[in-house]
């Protein structure tokens, strides 16, 4: 074999698709920490790179020219032959076999990585994953006047006990345009990490009302705040501020003898409007930090659980 040949293989050996097939993988899986368009670049270029690693690892050895006189069919093949039949031997043989594996192999490894990573991005938008809420009795109408916030604080798990304490703020919007009872009941848990949010207004602790193991505090904010990281809300439970990626979790409820009776929590995109006239996008319940709307909630990383 002459220098040139020699060269030829030698240049052949050191591809650079691999390396822009693992740049590719590289790319998706920091992109479904930092944003979606890294997430499509990184799968553009682990795609092209893949094809044209496939293609150039399937054409390494090109088709042989045979000399005039060569023997194809019987008699005693002539030297060039006898070295294109074990070309092909080699390049379908031992050689294609460790090709195919490695390529093989490596797309196993890339499956293994993203997959799951890609899983757990994906899933939480199709279940309703977090917590639990029991059916809450808060006492009589009376103790929630209309117009106005009160601070509640109830159990949500009788098993539980006082570990399943939770916070709730809600304000009697009066009755809404089709006549029913409206009541506005924010969760109290940030939706960027879930810490306690507070109310930015005084509260009147001298009217605290106890029914039962529910305890309720008239306040009157101006929004919620939450002391972590700066992120805050209308009254509304909308986001105007900080690093929140929705607007305050609620809870459903109804009105059973004249006592108010907390229902399912859920998470909420935007609300429009305000009070009994306030149009809520509904969403199933998901953890802090996790997008309900939008293609962020298609792509957004693993879900942080939920307090």
């Amino acid at each position: 074999m002459t220098d040139a040949a020699d060269n030829e293989e030698e240049t052949r050996g050191h591809s650079l698709w691999p390396i822009g097939f693992a740049i590719g993988v590289a790319c998706i899986l920091i992109g479904l920490v930092v944003s979606w368009p890294a997430v499509l670049l990184g799968a553009a270029i682990t795609i092209v790179s893949g094809v044209l690693w496939i293609r150039e690892a399937a054409g390494t050895h090109g088709p042989v020219d045979f000399a005039a006189g060569d023997a194809l069919d019987g008699g005693t093949p002539s030297p060039a032959l006898a070295a294109a039949e074990g070309q092909h031997l080699e390049t379908h043989g031992r050689a294609g076999f460790l090709t195919l594996a490695t390529i093989g192999l490596g797309g196993v490894i890339g499956a293994a990585v993203t997959l799951p990573s890609i899983g757990f991005a994906v899933l939480p938008s199709f279940t309703g994953e977090g917590i639990e809420t029991n059916p809450v009795d808060l006492g009589p109408l009376e103790n929630f006047p209309e117009g106005m916030f009160v601070i509640t604080t109830f159990i949500g798990s009788k098993d539980q006990g006082e570990v399943s304490r939770r916070t709730a703020y809600i304000r009697n919007n009066g009755l809404s345009a089709a006549n029913d009872p409206s009541f506005t009941i924010i969760y109290s848990r940030c939706v960027h990490l879930g810490c306690p949010v507070q109310p930015n207004g005084p509260k009147f602790e001298d009217k605290m009302v106890t029914y039962r193991d529910v305890t309720l505090t008239p306040v009157q904010p101006a929004g919620f705040g939450c002391p972590c990281h700066g992120g805050a809300y209308d009254t509304e439970g909308n986001r105007t501020a900080g690093p929140p990626v929705r607007s305050l979790d609620r809870y459903a409820f109804s009105i059973v003898d004249g006592n108010l009776v907390l229902g399912k929590h859920f998470s909420v995109g935007t609300v429009e409007g305000t009070a009994a006239d306030a149009k809520i996008s509904r969403y199933g319940q998901a953890y802090p930090g996790v997008h309900v709307d939008g293609l962020e909630r298609w792509l957004y990383p693993i879900p942080v659980p939920g307090a």
